[in-house]
């Protein structure tokens, strides 16, 4: 029989942690859409993947939630929004990509042949949260991407999650075994002299990852110098090993934006899963900033049942991702 406990919180995890699959809010039908050409993703609409889940083929979903034997390499063909009468209704309605097949795959030297991929250019790498299929967290790097206007190769580092609502447990855990493969890949970007600046965008549960990442690569040198921004988008981390691991980082802390709002439902639901301990997505600003990190509090900024993906949803906040990006070279 469910515990008492449970039973209390289904209700509240079934509303609140859905947010990190989905975008929460779409953009207003009154918005002027971003032109299709706007980005150099939406020039030539090709999305670099370095993952760590099983692949499943190449159809749709492509890969899936269970874990692969190890990192692979992809390049997928993404439908940017406003290309065509079709695109231009679907584009002012709801701003969202799609997946349309893959170019290539592979997992001989995974790593390296991601590198190469980006040769001569700024890479944004996103890494995304808990509950998201491939192909919501391929269509959210090309919005981000596309929201930026971002002119270098975009980039999405996709982990095992179970893609359910109660697979919080199966995710966090995957979301750790993945941490080798995001080593490799930025090992891997460092290593190629042409990469330019390496930009980390990390939602939810993937500033964990990225963060368990950092910490491995701290006394990297090559990684450091061609670390750009590094922005944790509502950070589904215990606050206290988020000041542990801060303080470790050096140099790198000060290339940390945190987007943070009290108000975030779903890190709520977090925190009393984690025990009651306040996650950093919901911390202090104080706090956070004693520890030399930039901290861009999103309260009453736009409107959001769960105040949880503003930085995708939510122009202002894309702003600071944007202006995180610019300061680091981007």
């Amino acid at each position: 029989m469910p515990s008492r406990r449970f039973v209390l919180l289904a209700p509240l995890m079934s509303l609140a942690l859905a947010a990190c699959a989905q975008t929460e809010a779409a953009v207003s039908p009154f918005e002027e859409p971003t032109r299709a050409d706007a980005s150099a993703l939406g020039k030539e609409p090709i999305l670099l993947v370095a993952t760590t889940r099983k692949p499943v083929g190449d159809r749709s979903p492509f890969f899936g939630s269970e874990r692969g034997s190890g990192l692979t390499f992809a390049e997928m063909r993404l439908s940017p929004p406003g290309r065509g009468i079709v695109g231009q209704v679907a584009s002012t309605v709801s701003g969202d990509w799609a997946v349309l097949g893959m170019v290539k795959e592979t997992s001989s030297s995974p790593a390296q042949r991601f590198a190469e991929a980006v040769t001569g250019r700024d890479v944004l790498l996103y890494i995304h949260g808990f509950n998201e299929t491939f192909e919501s967290a391929a269509t959210n790097a090309g919005q981000l991407s596309h929201a930026l206007h971002f002119q270098g190769r975009t980039a999405l580092f996709t982990w095992p999650s179970s893609a359910s609502l109660w697979g919080y447990g199966y995710d966090r855990e995957s979301a750790l075994w993945s941490r080798d493969g995001l080593v490799q890949t930025l090992r891997a970007l460092a290593a190629n002299p042409t990469v330019g600046r390496i930009h980390l965008v990390a939602h939810s549960m993937g500033s964990f990852l990225t963060l368990e990442a950092l910490r491995e690569l701290r006394d990297t040198p090559e990684v450091a110098a061609h670390l750009g921004a590094i922005v944790l988008a509502s950070p589904d981390v215990d606050i206290d090993a988020f000041e542990q691991t801060v303080t470790k980082l050096g140099s790198l802390a000060q290339r940390m934006t945190l987007i943070v709002d009290p108000g975030d439902r779903a890190l709520a639901i977090s925190s009393r899963i984690a025990g009651g301990i306040a996650r950093a997505g919901s911390a202090e600003r104080s706090r956070l900033e004693a520890l030399g990190v930039r901290v861009a509090d999103t309260s009453g900024r736009g409107w959001s049942v769960l105040r949880h993906s503003l930085f995708l949803s939510n122009s202002g906040v894309t702003q600071v991702v944007a202006r995180a990006v610019e300061r680091a070279g981007g």
